[in-house]
């Protein structure tokens, strides 16, 4: 299964404050430590909400709304994407990761990514073709780069 591990922000990662040499280093063995099990596929860092914006929708009207946004422990601050076979797998990898937040209360959140399978009979043979094509190109362009 594949889940997002999700790094909620804080109030420094929200004021820009920048990771500390050690963290940054704890943190590359960990996700070290990720790549080599095979569990790691994706992961980044994301600015503070400020530099965001947001698209609202409300039926077919879009709005556009700047950062920063409040409830700073609604937001992101960074994400893993991990393959592991079971969500008790991914909470022990968690339970191992640096304190993402020195100083500061942390939380990561895991969350399941729907796989195929999860849509049922609504996720025709024609819609999953489509979909198949469309990762097979973005695989191809990620090689490519």
């Amino acid at each position: 299964m594949r889940v997002m591990v999700i790094v909620k922000a804080t109030k420094n990662s929200e004021a820009g404050v920048m990771p500390s040499e050690t963290l940054l280093t704890e943190m590359g063995k960990y996700n070290e430590e990720l790549v080599k099990a095979g569990i790691m596929l994706a992961g980044d860092g994301l600015h503070p909400s400020v530099m965001g914006k947001r698209i609202q929708f409300a039926g077919s009207k879009r709005s556009v709304v700047d950062g920063p946004f409040a409830e700073t422990k609604e937001l992101v601050s960074g994400y893993w994407v991990w393959q592991v076979r079971s969500m008790e797998e991914a909470v022990e990898w968690a339970r191992r990761c640096p304190d993402p937040m020195p100083g500061e209360d942390a939380e990561l959140e895991i969350r399941p990514i729907f796989e195929a399978a999860d849509f049922g009979k609504e996720f025709t043979p024609e819609l999953r073709a489509r979909e198949e094509r469309l990762r097979s190109e973005l695989e191809r362009r990620k090689n490519k780069a």
